[in-house]
C-alpha cells in the first residue's frame, strides 16, 4: 500500500474518531452501569466532566486506531497477491473477504493492548491518573497488576469481531470496486 494511501486513511481515522469516541465513552459506560439509560449517562457526562468528558480516550482511540489501520491493510493486500499469485489469477471478491477476515483478526490481535488501555482510560474515574489519557501510564498499570493476560484481554472476541467485519467489509468492497470498474470497462 503506499505511503500517501497509509496517510489518509490514518487522516480519516483521526477524523471519524471525532465521532466514534463520544459514542463509545457512552456506550462502555452505559455498559458498565447498566441501571442508567443512555441519555442520563450522555447528559451526566457533559455536567459532570464538560465535552472533555466524551472525548476522553481520543488519543488512546487513534493510537490502537492507525497502527490497527498500518497491519490490517497491507496485510490483507500481501495476502490478496499471494493467494493471486499461488491461483495465478486475481482473487475472487470471496477470496478478498477471507484474507480480510484474516489481516483484520491479526491486526486485533497485536493491537489489543492498545484496546485494553484505551478502554481503562474511558472508563476510569474522573480525576484519577488513568483518566488523564496517558497510554503508556496505562499499559504499565495494566501490566503491573495482570500481567501479559491483562494486556490481552478480550482478544479472542475482539478478534472474532473483527475478523467478521474484515470479511464483509473488505468484501463487500472488494465486490463492490470490481463491479464499479467493470462498469467504466476497466479490469480489477
Amino acid at each position: 500500500m503506499p505511503v500517501k494511501h497509509m496517510l489518509a486513511a490514518s487522516a480519516g481515522e483521526v477524523v471519524a474518531c471525532l465521532i466514534r469516541v463520544p459514542s463509545e465513552v457512552v456506550k462502555q459506560r452505559a455498559q458498565v452501569s447498566a441501571s442508567s439509560g443512555t441519555f442520563h449517562i450522555f447528559s451526566n457526562i457533559l455536567y459532570q466532566e464538560g465535552i472533555q468528558g466524551l472525548y476522553r480516550g481520543y488519543k488512546s482511540t487513534v493510537l490502537r486506531e492507525i497502527p490497527f489501520s498500518l497491519v490490517q491493510f497491507p496485510l490483507w493486500e500481501s495476502l490478496k497477491a499471494l493467494w493471486s499469485w499461488r491461483q495465478d489469477h486475481v482473487v475472487d471478491s470471496w477470496q478478498s473477504a477471507v484474507c480480510g477476515a484474516f489481516a483484520g483478526g491479526f491486526a486485533a490481535a497485536v493491537t489489543t493492548p492498545l484496546d485494553v488501555a484505551k478502554t481503562r482510560i474511558m472508563l476510569a474515574k474522573a480525576g484519577s491518573s488513568t483518566a488523564s489519557g496517558n497510554v503508556l501510564s496505562a499499559l504499565h498499570g495494566v501490566w503491573r497488576t495482570q500481567g501479559l493476560s491483562g494486556l490481552f484481554a478480550g482478544v479472542l472476541p475482539r478478534m472474532a469481531a473483527i475478523s467478521l467485519g474484515g470479511f464483509i467489509f473488505l468484501g463487500a468492497y472488494d465486490q463492490t470496486r470490481s463491479f464499479l470498474l467493470g462498469l467504466g470497462g476497466e479490469r480489477p
